[in-house]
């Protein structure tokens, strides 16, 4: 973000000098997160998800190192490396529930992120690539949680692993051979596991990469902000320390509290009584579902119920998974409109609110019950709901819709309608 009034770094330590001159790390941190980078002043508590998203990937990789010290990645002893962490090592609960709610953390933080970026149009032009990057990181997180959950080796890790890599079956011609080198043989056994357990480690450090391009992408042309206006004036923005970082530094300090909590008090709240069961091939558990993250996007797969024509339930449901995210790559080019805010889109507003999320809630709910009637019709309903929202409802909106009066400026929206607001820095 490449501002005239943003302050330079100016280094008096002659120590400092030498080192901004040869490697100008602390040049890049202080133009990253320091008095260096001026954000807009207006953005509220809605925009502190990104930071704590940073702070769930730090807290998974920790937990992660520390867990793999100690696992066991052998089917025969899987389950009871797990056991040995929880019983023998010292902390090893600790670290266990800490990086299995650590997960689930993770995925709330990156859920609110998202829905913010589709409210207040965070995915338009100039910052497509900060959004297209964002949707990269949701799939690599994706595919590494789905391995790592296969990695304690009990009753649902195994059937999970079974039932989604089956899935890439249901592709032509070449989807038996993808199924059959992703698990190293026909089956979930020793050579799938050693698999997930090298890409469940390697998988985070390619996500922080991820991340570095995603936060640089985001200083070319700096934050969003409620209200959608860009910047304009000095008066419109604050640098990033001290305002920001004291502003994230309080809402880490309340999530935390709330992770705390959970890892202590309620550490199984989130995870599945069958995998405390080490798995067994020869017994099908009664209700097969992936953690509560995925949900969703497993209740599209079983709203495929029969046959179109010469495509296969399987297939229709494996492509309308996958399709759910790849919507989200070309929502810069669905959405016409303007105006970035839903805070100024009256009709976006209402299919968002009353459409979108509830569509969003209720697969969720699906994905976690029975494949039995009535959630495959309640499953079938969001489903088409979803896809039309942004494919169908979206382009039509963004075209007719009459929004709002914006403000004329951040100050404005923040001070009110008024002559030395509107004037800004003039003033």
């Amino acid at each position: 973000m490449s501002f005239p009034w943003a302050n330079e770094y100016k280094p008096s330590h002659p120590f400092m000098q030498w080192m901004d001159s040869r490697l100008p790390l602390p040049r890049f941190v202080y133009n990253a997160v320091g008095a260096g980078y001026p954000v807009p002043r207006n953005i509220n508590y809605w925009w502190n998800f990104g930071f704590l998203a940073l702070i769930c990937l730090g807290l998974q990789i920790v937990t992660g190192i520390v867990l793999a010290m100690h696992y066991a990645a052998n089917a025969g002893i899987a389950f009871d490396s797990v056991e040995h962490i929880m019983r023998d090592v010292n902390w090893g609960w600790l670290m266990r529930y800490a990086h299995g709610n650590g997960a689930s953390a993770f995925f709330v933080v990156i859920y609110i992120h998202i829905f913010r970026g589709f409210y207040f149009g965070s995915y338009k032009p100039p910052r497509e690539m900060v959004w297209l990057l964002g949707v990269a990181i949701f799939l690599l997180m994706m595919a590494t949680a789905f391995m790592g959950y296969v990695l304690p080796w009990g009753q649902m890790s195994f059937w999970g692993a079974k039932v989604i890599t089956g899935l890439f079956g249901a592709i032509p011609l070449v989807g038996e051979p993808i199924q059959q080198w992703l698990l190293g043989g026909f089956a979930p056994d020793n050579a799938a596991l050693n698999r997930f357990f090298s890409l469940h480690y390697l998988l985070p450090f390619v996500i922080v990469a991820v991340v570095v391009l995603h936060i640089w992408a985001l200083h070319i042309p700096g934050s969003t902000n409620p209200t959608g206006v860009e910047v304009k004036t000095e008066s419109d923005t604050l640098p990033f320390f001290p305002y920001f970082i004291a502003k994230d530094g309080w809402a880490a300090l309340a999530f935390l509290m709330i992770y705390c909590a959970v890892v202590f008090f309620a550490p199984n709240m989130l995870g599945h009584p069958d995998n405390y069961i080490p798995a067994n091939s020869m017994s099908t558990p009664a209700l097969i579902v992936p953690e509560w993250y995925f949900w969703p996007f497993y209740a599209i797969l079983r709203s495929f119920t029969f046959d179109f024509f010469f495509i296969p339930a399987k297939l229709m449901g494996v492509l309308a998974m996958f399709g759910s995210i790849l919507v989200w790559f070309f929502l810069p080019w669905l959405d016409k409109s303007p105006v970035r805010s839903g805070n100024y889109r009256p009709l976006f507003r209402k299919f968002f609110w009353f459409g979108l999320i509830p569509s969003v809630l209720l697969l969720g709910y699906c994905g976690g019950s029975h494949a039995a009637e009535p959630y495959l019709m309640l499953s079938q309903i969001g489903s088409f709901y979803y896809f039309a929202h942004f494919l169908i409802i979206l382009p039509i909106i963004s075209s007719i819709e009459r929004p709002d009066p914006l403000p004329f400026s951040i100050t404005e929206s923040v001070l009110g309608h008024d002559g030395n607001a509107a004037l800004g820095a003039a003033a």
